[in-house]
């Protein structure tokens, strides 16, 4: 069986070795980060201790943000299309000409 991580790099046809959080388009890193946010003040809030209490919560507060995606009629996003360019492509790109314009 697949774990989640699994699951998402074979969704997104990514390789091994690859980061998801790298080849996310800027809807889905804010719809994910909001969701990191949220569960980490969940987790505050609620004293959650844990690993499986911690684990819940987090399925939770993704539940809800993946149910009001759906109601706001976006796109959920195992859907979006994964980012043309890796954020580390960018990057050295970025690099590369600030190093030609000096």
């Amino acid at each position: 069986m697949l774990g989640t991580h699994d699951f998402i790099h074979a969704r997104k046809k990514l390789k091994k070795g690859q980061q998801i959080l790298d080849h996310m388009g800027s809807t889905e890193l804010a719809a994910n980060l909001f969701r990191a946010t949220q569960a980490e003040e969940k987790l505050r809030r609620e004293k959650i201790i844990g690993k499986d209490k911690a684990n819940k919560a987090h399925r939770e507060v993704g539940a809800k943000v993946r149910q009001t995606i759906k109601e706001l009629g976006g796109t959920m996003p195992e859907e979006l299309p994964v980012a043309a360019e890796s954020v580390k492509k960018i990057e050295s790109k970025m690099k590369k000409l600030k190093k030609g314009k000096q």
